[in-house]
Formats: C-alpha cells, structure tokens, sequence
C-alpha cells in the first residue's frame, strides 16, 4: 500500500522544493546564543551570527538558569511521569502557576507542555455550540486549531481592523450567540506588528464580549515590567484570558500556561484535554522559568536592549532601499514577497556567517513571504551593524543578478 503513497509524497515533495516552499533544517552544534556554531554538509561546524531565535532577553544560554534547572532536578527529578491530577503536581508547579499569575497581573494560571496546547485547550472547555469565537485573520496556528476543536460558531475579521471587529461582533450578536470570545496575538509572530487591544478591549466591553490574548512574543520584554501587551498599553484587569510561553524570551525552553480569571482556570483544570491529558511540566523546566521570571524583573535593561537594536537594524535595513515593515517590536520582517527569493537570500546570508531564515507559505500567506529579523539582549551594536551590512550587500547582489 505504501508505494502509491511513496510515490505521491516524493512528487508532492519536490514539488515544495520547486516552488520554494520547502522547510530545511539546519543543524546547530551547541547551545542557543547570539553567536552560535551550525554544521556544515561535511560535518565541519562555522561560527555564525543568530538573528533569529526567540530568545528576546538572551537568557537561553544563562548560567542562572542552568544552575536553576539542575538544582530543581536535583530536588525533584527528571520528571514526574504522569498527568497532574493523579501524581504530577509538585509545590513547584504551583509556585511557577502563582509566580506568572502574579506577574501577568490574573486570578490564577495553569501550567501547559507548550503553549500551541495552551491556544489548543482555552476553547473547547469553556464554549459549545451557542457561543461565538471572534478571531484575528493572522492569529498564530494554534489558536486557529484551538478554536477548530470547539463547536462555538467562527468569525474571523481582517487582521487589526476595528471596524471589521465590530461587524463580526454584531453578526455574532445577531446570531444570539451566548457567550463571545475575541481572540487574537498580542504581538503577531510574523509582522511584528502589536494587536489594537485599547480598541478591542472597547469593542469588548461594548459587545459584552470576553478577550483572549496570545502573548508568547511580547511575555518578558514588552510593556512596563515585561508583562506584555496588556501591561504595554495599561489595560491589565481588562483581559480575560492570556496565554503564553515560556519558550521563548524566557529561557526558550519549552512550556506554556493559560493565566485568566479564577473560575475559567479551575474549568481548565477540570476539561483541557491537553492538560488532562498529557505529562506535567518537567522540573527543570519549571525551576529554570522561575528565575527567568526573577532575572526578567531584576534586569530591566534585559527588556529594553531587544527594543533598541531592533529600532538600530530597522533603520539601516530601510535607509538602505530593503522592504521592512514598521514595527514597535523586536521582530524585523523584510519583505521579499517572492518564495524562492527569501530561501535563497537566507542561504546566501549563511555564506555570510548571518543566520536567518525564509518563510513562505504557510508559515505566512502566500505572496509574502520575507526574512524575519529577531533581536536579543545577547547582540551587541556591531552584530546588528555587521548584520545590516551583510543584507544590504547580499540585496544588491541578487540584484546584480
């Protein structure tokens, strides 16, 4: 039976490298940092500059949060071999679930294996088929499979459009939906670009509706105190839900939480199926996040540092004719548009000793694809000019050609 199907793969495979959609991936030789070694094909490893990582506050290399990991495994193990209610929930998992509550300025949090199964587990224990989901056209996949696992009815508007938020949430009121639900990134992931939750937060209230915000690329350095989006434009108290990482600025690990209003968590608790049903979050994980969290708010400068040299890169990518778009993040998108021309700029930058990677399609809709830039605490101000030099340079060659 396989052979039929082997055959079609490997068509529908070449296929995807033809048309530039094919995903490679590098192998790395050592810890994540700003500097990092990558194998080469014959199994030598070069030095390169990484300018696209999520590590925000360059903590994925931190000796805190290694000593951090290996005392917490020193105290609870390697893991806990089972799902939390029967007999995988330390004092340790709950410190973290109080410590990023707190923190997020919400009731309570619940700790996940990774973020996409916290967006795929917000849903479906809290909305059936009287309900309504408003969601962001760009939201990040696992929303969009999170909201696909529940029966509540779907709207989606135009991405950031207000006014297109508000005809939906009209439909869905019209429709005599019972609870609605407005859903979206806090920073989207791809555009860099930061959601209008002083806008949505209105439409909310307004609507009668409730807000659910993915902050995995803003946690740790946007807004005052690093809580994010909600902190970023002063409306904590008039979210709902949040979701998160800790995979990201925060050590870049692994796991993720939902944190929100007291009852919607204890729901959670009792019905998220990615949370019933898978193993609790490893020691190691939890201890390290933990000092993250400490690091996060001892070091301001951490927060501040991504913001400035992305501002730095921006304006030398763009004073030098590149396609960037505008945003008040640490993400860079450069606009390339064309699939085969991203992969090949990436590739041509890795010659270059810069680390970057194309996205085309699904990763991002079709036609737009581009490099996505990603500063870090872990830069300095030469990496970021030496990063700009090398895009200009390459642009221009490719021109040439």
């Amino acid at each position: 039976m396989f052979g039929a199907m082997k055959d079609d793969l490997q068509i529908a495979l070449e296929n995807l490298k033809t048309k530039g959609l094919y995903k490679s991936e590098r192998i790395i030789a050592g810890p994540q940092d700003a500097v990092m070694h990558v194998k080469r094909p014959d199994g030598a490893t070069r030095e390169v500059l990484n300018f696209c990582a999520n590590n925000y506050l360059g903590l994925g290399n931190h000796p805190a949060l290694i000593r951090a990991a290996s005392q917490a495994m020193e105290r609870y193990g390697y893991g806990y071999a089972s799902v939390r209610f029967i007999c995988g929930t330390s004092d340790l998992h709950r410190e973290l679930e109080e410590k990023v509550a707190e923190f997020l300025g919400m009731d309570d949090a619940i700790l996940y294996a990774a973020a996409f199964d916290a967006n795929g587990g917000v849903f479906e224990p809290l909305l059936g088929e009287d309900d309504a989901i408003i969601s962001d056209a760009l939201n990040h996949a696992s929303i969009i499979d999170g909201v696909r696992l529940c029966k509540a009815r779907r709207y989606r508007y135009a991405h950031a459009d207000l006014d297109d938020l508000e005809k939906q949430l009209q439909a869905a009121h019209d429709a005599g939906s019972r609870y609605r639900v407005i859903a979206t990134d806090g920073v989207f992931s791809m555009d860099g670009d930061i959601a209008p939750l002083p806008g949505i937060a209105e439409l909310a209230e307004r609507y009668d509706a409730l807000v659910m915000v993915d902050d995995c690329h803003a946690t740790g350095y946007l807004g005052e105190g690093g809580r994010g989006t909600a902190d970023y434009f002063g409306l904590q108290g008039k979210i709902d839900i949040v979701t998160t990482t800790f995979g990201k600025a925060l050590g870049g690990a692994s796991g993720g939480c939902t944190a929100g209003r007291r009852e919607i968590v204890e729901m959670l608790r009792q019905r998220s199926r990615p949370y019933l049903f898978s193993n609790s979050l490893a020691p190691a994980v939890v201890g390290a996040t933990l000092r993250a969290l400490q690091i996060v708010e001892e070091e301001p400068e951490r927060r501040t540092r991504p913001l400035e040299l992305a501002s730095r890169l921006r304006s030398a990518l763009t004073a030098g004719g590149l396609d960037v778009l505008p945003t008040e993040t640490a993400i860079v998108p450069v606009m390339l548009y064309d699939e085969v021309t991203a992969l090949d700029m990436a590739d041509r930058l890795l010659d270059r000793g810069i680390y970057v990677i194309g996205f085309a399609y699904p990763v991002v809709p079709r036609g737009r694809a581009r490099i996505r830039v990603q500063l870090s605490a872990a830069h300095t101000e030469e990496q970021v000019d030496r990063a700009a030099e090398e895009f200009l340079e390459v642009a221009r060659e490719m021109k040439r050609e």
